[in-house]
């Protein structure tokens, strides 16, 4: 994955969240071919780690930290390692975030959405608040948050998940304000379906809950998108490495869907049998 053609990070100190597989490790992988010193932050460390070794291995410059967005000690403890071992901290990609149970608003308990909004959303706001503070006295630095397409276009069946993206995307709009006076740029990406172990998991149950295979699914979706497929990781990665590189030094406070044309799913499920 190393791009030779462009190292326009070089020299920069980028933490990636949830990064350890999936999306977050294909965006680690770019950002660091072209030119940053990546640290991967999960939760699952031993992973981490081993990810971590081999894009060494490729010649790329990354690390590993133990991160769990869910509680406030292990983020500051997350973002003090990191100063304390780099200096500083240039990027934040957050990435980490979890899919809810396929289910209805009124069949939806309280502590499924508590699981969903506290890690999804509020794991977000800790990271970005222990990395702003870090920005603010650097005067520079650049966040990326990844929201979803269900953000802006709620789908059905994933009220948790919509509400948690859709406070991602307002979390991102609302820093971009506030820490725009200290050269700190907060932008999102709102990626469409990729076919990954968390989309797996949901399209496991939405089959269930329509009746069809996991093919009928799959292709049901990719006839969906417009531009006719599923997309890649090097399609978000693409995104979120822009936004965090010079081509992009006149933006903040943007939400850029990369979907293929898809701007959400609003099929309306029908109605449950509670016998």
């Amino acid at each position: 994955m190393t791009d030779s053609n462009n190292n326009d990070l070089a020299g920069q100190i980028a933490v990636v969240t949830g990064a350890a597989q999936g999306l977050g490790l294909g965006m680690a992988a770019l950002l660091a071919s072209r030119g940053a010193h990546v640290v991967i932050a999960d939760l699952q460390q031993d992973k981490a780690e081993a990810e971590a070794a081999k894009l060494r291995d490729e010649g790329l410059t990354v690390d590993a930290v133990e991160l769990n967005v869910a509680v406030t000690a292990s983020v500051d403890a997350c973002f003090k390692t990191v100063v304390s071992n780099f200096g500083r901290v240039d990027i934040l990609v957050n990435n980490a975030g979890v899919g809810q149970t396929v289910t209805s608003v009124t069949e939806l308990s309280d502590d499924e959405w508590d699981r969903v909004v506290n890690i999804t959303l509020a794991g977000t706001f800790r990271c970005c608040r222990a990395a702003g503070r870090i920005m603010e006295e650097q005067g520079a630095g650049c966040i990326v948050n990844i929201a979803s397409i269900n953000g802006q276009n709620p789908a059905a069946l994933v009220a948790a998940y919509n509400a948690a993206k859709a406070g991602v995307i307002s979390l991102t709009r609302t820093l971009a304000l506030e820490l725009a006076a200290y050269g700190v740029r907060v932008n999102a990406v709102s990626p469409g379906p990729v076919y990954t172990d968390f989309n797996r998991t949901v399209m496991a149950q939405r089959c269930e809950s329509l009746g069809i295979n996991e093919d009928e699914m799959i292709e049901k979706v990719r006839t969906a998108v417009p531009l006719g497929r599923w997309g890649e990781f090097s399609d978000i990665a693409g995104a979120v490495a822009f936004l965090c590189g010079p081509d992009s030094s006149w933006m903040t406070g943007d939400v850029i869907r990369v979907s293929g044309g898809l701007e959400g799913v609003s099929a309306a499920p029908p109605r449950r049998d509670k016998s």
